[in-house]
Parts: C-alpha cells; structure tokens; sequence
C-alpha cells in the first residue's frame, strides 16, 4: 500500500537534522550572562534578579519562541540548543515555560547581591588570569561589589585622583 501523505499522527515522525524545534537550555552550562536574553527577538528568553531570594533567573517561554536559533548561537557557553521537537501542543501554557535559577554573587564589602551570578564570577575569574594582573584585578574587583559599593569605589577614586591634580598643580604642598 502507498500513501499519498504520510501516516502523522498516527505513526510518529522525525523532524529533519536541519529542523529548528524547541530550544532547550542545559542548567548545568548556563552561567547566567543574558546574552541569550538580549539577542531573543520575541523576548521568549528574558532574565530578572530576586535580591530578596538571590537569584538570577533565566524564563524560557517556548510559546513565545520564533525558532531563530539566535540564542544558540549567542551563548558562550553552549547551554542553548535547538531541538528537533515540534510536537508542543498543551492544555497548559505553563508546561511551555522553563525556568532556571542562578545563584547571585555577594559583595565582599556589604554582602548585598550583585547582578552576577557566581558562575559568571568564576568564568570571569578562568579567563581574565590570562590579563595583566592590574586589569585582571580591576575586573574581579567589578563583578565582586554591588551596584552602591562599586559606585562609592569609583566616586573615591576620582575624588583622589582630584585632589592628586589639584595639588600637582600647585606646585604641592608648601609649609
């Protein structure tokens, strides 16, 4: 017997290699950059901290998804495939959200959490060793202090480097 079009639904089907199904993302290789989050054209992958819980979360909302395989091939981290399942009809939008979340880094100074995620802090850490160690530390010393510690560094030091020139201009200090 020969069928004019194939047996679906009734017998299964695989999608083609070239096929783009759903994206999936693998929690143990997501360091929680948002480069997925920022390169998502329909917003179907968005990122939001919890300060209160910290957390990053990562929310894949598949329903949102255009298949255009941009997160794929923005994560550096290779956490972001898309699979070759189509099949994701559901009585329940929220069997099509996927939600991920990562542990915030806390400032060494007042322990507030950051906007990294540990993960990226020690990614950080394995590729900015290959710097010189004054860029090396001035990279650590960003991502491991909150938004209010890091401001209040910045202002001090360029309240000092003020004062550094307005007393080299003076000829420094006379008694």
């Amino acid at each position: 017997m020969s069928y004019v079009t194939l047996p679906y639904p009734f017998k299964p089907v695989e999608a083609p290699p070239e096929y783009r199904g759903k994206p999936v993302v693998d929690p143990s290789k997501c360091i929680g950059c948002g480069a997925c989050a920022n390169a998502c054209p329909p917003d179907a992958i968005r990122m939001e901290i919890d300060e209160a819980k910290g957390v990053k979360r990562l929310i894949l909302d598949v329903s949102r998804c255009i298949r255009c395989a941009r997160c794929e091939e923005v994560c550096p981290m290779g956490a972001v495939k898309l699979s070759r399942e189509f099949e994701l009809a559901t009585p329940r939008k929220e069997d099509l959200v996927t939600v991920i979340e990562l542990k915030l880094f806390r400032c060494r100074v007042c322990g507030k959490p950051t906007e990294f995620t540990v993960r990226q802090v020690e990614k950080a850490k394995s590729l900015a060793r290959y710097l010189p160690k004054e860029r090396f530390e001035e990279i650590l010393e960003s991502m491991t202090l909150c938004r209010d510690c890091r401001r209040s560094r910045y202002v001090s030091k360029l309240v000092e480097i003020e004062i550094r020139g307005y007393v080299g201009s003076m000829g420094g200090l006379h008694a």
